[in-house]
C-alpha cells in the first residue's frame, strides 16, 4: 500500500521545521535524537538503538530473507550562528542555528524511514543512521569508535547534502573525489610585547606575523604542483596587544584542503619550513600545530552509477549531472566511505538559496521529497526483491 505523498510532505515540513526551530550543537543533540526515535518507533520499528556515539540513532528495518544490509545516513548538528531571520519556525536557541540543513537531511531519511516501513519493496536490511557532530568532523569517528560496524554491520552506505544555487529536483554527484580532506593548523608566535612608542625596546610579534599570513600563500602557488588542488586559508589572526601596545604573543589559524595525503603532508612540511623561518627572520619564535580534521570524500564509480540511474528515474535525466570537478568543502561522511563503498550526493535546495553557513540560510521544504524518494529509491535498487 502506498503513502499519499501529499500528506507524507505535510508530514515532514512540520517535522523540518519542529527540527529547525530547536537546533542543537554537535553532540548536544539529545531533543534532536529523541524526536528521531520516536518517530522511527511510530512507524513500527522495532530495532531502534539510541546514544550510538554520544547522542547518535541507527535503526534497522527488514524485510524478505536476504542476508545484504545497506545503510542511510543524515547528519542532525547545528551551527554555532546566531539566527538572523523572521521566520516562523526561526531558531529558539540563541546563538545555534540550523545553516547547513541537517534539519532538512533528518527530515529526509525519516520520510524515507516511513515510505519503506510502509510500502516495503526490498530485500535485506536497511540501517537508517541519524549521526550527531558532522559540522567539526567527530561524530563519524565516535559513532565507529561505538563498534558502529560491529553492531549494526552493513555492505554500503549513501548519503545526501542540499545544494544552494542547485534548483530544486536538481541532483549531482560524481565517482572518486567529491570532497576535500580538511586540516586545521594553528601558528603560534611568542615574541617580547612593549609600548608602540618604543618598537626598538621589544620583539614584538604583529609585523612578523602579518608577513607570515602573506608567506603562507605560497605554498599553494610556489610549492605545489600547478595540477594538484590545494588550498591554504588563514582564518583568524589574534594577538594580546592593544592600541598603544605592541603585541608579544600572535596566533594564526586557519585551514588546507586537499584531495591527496602526499598533499597534506607536504603543505605541512612546507608550513613549518615557512613559519620556522619567517620567525627566525624577525627574531620571534614560532610553534605550529597541525591537525587533520577531514579525510577526503571518495564515491566508490560502480556505486555512484547506482546512484545516478535511481536519480534519473526519480527526477529526469535532464535534472541529473555529473559535477565536473570535485569541490573543496569537507564531510565527516567520509569515514563511513573509508570503511564500506557507497556515494554521497547533493540534491537542490533553489537557485536563489542563502549560502551554506549563512545566518540566512533555510531548508527548502519543496526538496524533502525528493530526497525521501531517492533514499526509499537507493535501497531498493540495491536490495531487490524477487
Amino acid at each position: 500500500m502506498s503513502i499519499d505523498r501529499n500528506t507524507l510532505h505535510a508530514e515532514m515540513t512540520a517535522w523540518r521545521r519542529d527540527l529547525h526551530a530547536h537546533p542543537e550543537f554537535g553532540f548536544e543533540e539529545q531533543r534532536t535524537s529523541s524526536f528521531v526515535a520516536a518517530k522511527l518507533r511510530e512507524f513500527g520499528f522495532d530495532e531502534v538503538a539510541e546514544g550510538v556515539g554520544g547522542t547518535g540513532v541507527v535503526a534497522t528495518l527488514k524485510r524478505g530473507n536476504s542476508n545484504r544490509a545497506i545503510a542511510l545516513r543524515a547528519d542532525m548538528d547545528a551551527l554555532r550562528i546566531n539566527e538572523q531571520s523572521d521566520l516562523p519556525h526561526r531558531s529558539r536557541n540563541p546563538d545555534i542555528m540550523h545553516a547547513c540543513g541537517h534539519d532538512g537531511h533528518t527530515t529526509m531519511l525519516l520520510g524515507a524511514a516511513k515510505i519503506l516501513a510502509e510500502e516495503g519493496g526490498f530485500d535485506g536490511a536497511v540501517r537508517f543512521i541519524f549521526q550527531p557532530a558532522e559540522e567539526w568532523g567527530k561524530g563519524a569517528l565516535a559513532m565507529i569508535a561505538d563498534g558502529l560496524f560491529e553492531r549494526f554491520p552493513f555492505d554500503e552506505i549513501y548519503g545526501i547534502h542540499n545544494m544552494p544555487g542547485l534548483g530544486v529536483g536538481n541532483f549531482r554527484t560524481r565517482p572518486e573525489a567529491i570532497m576535500s580532506a580538511e586540516d586545521n593548523f594553528e601558528i603560534t608566535l611568542t615574541g617580547i610585547g612593549g609600548h608602540a612608542a618604543r618598537p626598538h625596546w621589544g620583539n614584538e610579534v604583529l609585523v612578523a606575523a602579518c608577513a607570515l599570513v602573506t608567506n603562507l600563500q605560497t605554498i599553494v602557488s610556489r610549492r605545489l604542483d600547478p595540477a594538484d588542488i590545494g588550498v591554504v586559508s588563514v582564518t583568524e589572526l589574534i594577538t594580546d596587544g592593544t592600541r598603544n601596545a605592541l603585541p608579544g604573543l600572535a596566533r594564526i589559524l586557519g585551514d588546507a584542503r586537499s584531495f591527496r595525503s602526499e598533499i597534506s603532508e607536504q603543505i605541512e612540511k612546507q608550513m613549518r619550513v615557512i613559519a620556522e623561518g619567517t620567525a627566525a627572520t624577525y627574531n620571534v619564535k614560532a610553534d605550529v600545530v597541525y591537525t587533520r580534521e577531514f579525510v577526503p570524500l571518495m564515491n566508490d564509480p560502480a556505486l555512484t552509477e547506482e546512484a545516478l540511474t535511481v536519480a534519473r528515474d526519480l527526477y529526469g535525466a535532464s535534472n541529473v549531472a555529473i559535477a565536473s570537478k570535485p569541490m573543496t568543502g569537507s564531510e565527516d561522511f567520509a569515514r563511513f566511505l573509508a570503511k564500506v563503498p557507497g556515494c554521497f550526493v547533493f540534491l537542490g535546495n533553489g537557485e536563489h538559496s542563502p549560502p551554506l553557513h549563512n545566518p540566512t540560510y533555510d531548508f527548502n521544504d519543496g526538496g524533502l521529497l525528493h530526497g525521501a524518494n531517492f533514499h526509499a529509491g537507493i535501497a531498493r535498487r540495491r536490495l531487490p526483491s524477487s
